[in-house]
């Protein structure tokens, strides 16, 4: 498979280790355990959206930005990295950041300031439904609470490039067919056939990109991603459309129905970055066991639904499952209450 013909970027450091989690599985009694260690990634803390912003910081250069806007919740990754990524490219980053601007910058926040971010804060205008909206209509309305503030940028003479929440674009996507083809050849050099792959899943391009991936690899994967956030319907259609979109952009000649998304659900809990008890016994679990530090808004609820389906029998101990650690860990520190 061919992705050099798509403009990119460098900015992560890769490839990611490949880690086994010797005392986890053993814990766990189920499954062989690997961390594809995703939080590595480097620049601006790491984290997954740096692949994903190799491709798409590349688009907004060769289309002559120079401001980028985005949008994601308070303690956003995805918000922190594109900061960096911006930084780091001579670029102005502008967030658009839902909810209340807190007393105290923490964690994701404080590096964003840190970054000399332009953030804004805002909240849905009131009698604005929001149950049950696909994460389109989303990303439509997120744009419309934006669009004052590109024209002002424009009318200074500024070139805005609006990356879409989680950097979940097609040309974005490419990012994880990359990573897909990179966790492949590293479990082939070591002899590992892997079964499953179990992810945070929130704006799904992580997901469009490796169930593409694994489909153009015929690699025979299955790719779970498990929803933390449980606030737009019809997740499997957009997944499927995103990975064919990206498919396109690739010139590759397979697709993906919904029926091939699999979404784990009932791991959210009260809410998106509201942490579950299984969230918090989850990452100190595996900070216990791995000395690897989870989050309380992605990572560990999708540690909590991975350690939930070993004990309810999902695998069989001969399979090897690995955990795609999406990053997020400065979020930890905004959270101290729940530890």
């Amino acid at each position: 498979m061919q992705i050099g013909g798509v403009p990119r970027i460098r900015l992560a450091n890769l490839p990611t280790p490949l880690e086994e989690m010797p005392r986890l599985t053993e814990a766990l009694g189920g499954p062989r355990l690997f961390v594809k260690r995703d939080d590595l990634t480097g620049l601006g803390w790491g984290g997954n959206k740096i692949r994903k912003l190799e491709f798409v910081m590349a688009d907004a250069k060769r289309k002559g930005a120079d401001t980028v806007i985005t949008f994601g919740g308070v303690q956003s990754n995805c918000a922190r990295e594109i900061s960096a990524a911006a930084r780091r490219l001579g670029m102005k980053p502008v967030l658009f950041l839902l909810g209340k601007e807190p007393e105290e910058y923490t964690g994701n926040l404080l590096l964003d300031k840190i970054f000399g971010a332009e953030i804004h804060f805002f909240e849905i205008p009131p009698g604005v439904q929001t149950g049950g909206i696909d994460l389109e209509m989303a990303m439509k309305m997120m744009e419309q609470i934006a669009a004052g503030r590109v024209s002002e940028l424009e009318s200074e003479g500024r070139r805005c490039y609006i990356i879409p929440a989680g950097a979940c674009t097609p040309i974005g996507c490419v990012g994880y067919v990359n990573a897909v083809l990179e966790l492949v050849q590293q479990a082939n050099d070591r002899g590992i056939k892997i079964d499953y792959i179990v992810h945070a899943m929130g704006s799904g391009g992580t997901q469009a990109g490796m169930v593409l991936g694994v489909k153009a690899l015929n690699a025979g994967i299955e790719v779970v991603g498990v929803d933390i956030g449980g606030e737009f319907k019809n997740m499997e259609s957009f997944i499927a459309k995103m990975a064919n979109e990206t498919a396109k952009v690739l010139g590759l000649g397979v697709s993906v129905k919904k029926e091939e998304v699999t979404i784990l659900r009932g791991y959210v809990g009260e809410g998106y970055a509201i942490p579950t008890e299984e969230c918090i016994e989850a990452i100190k679990l595996v900070a216990e066991k791995e000395g690897l530090t989870l989050d309380p808004v992605y990572t560990g609820k999708a540690m909590a639904a991975l350690i939930d389906q070993v004990r309810e029998g999902a695998f069989s101990k001969e399979e090897n499952v690995v955990f795609l650690h999406t990053g997020g860990e400065p979020a930890v520190f905004a959270y101290p209450r729940f530890f």
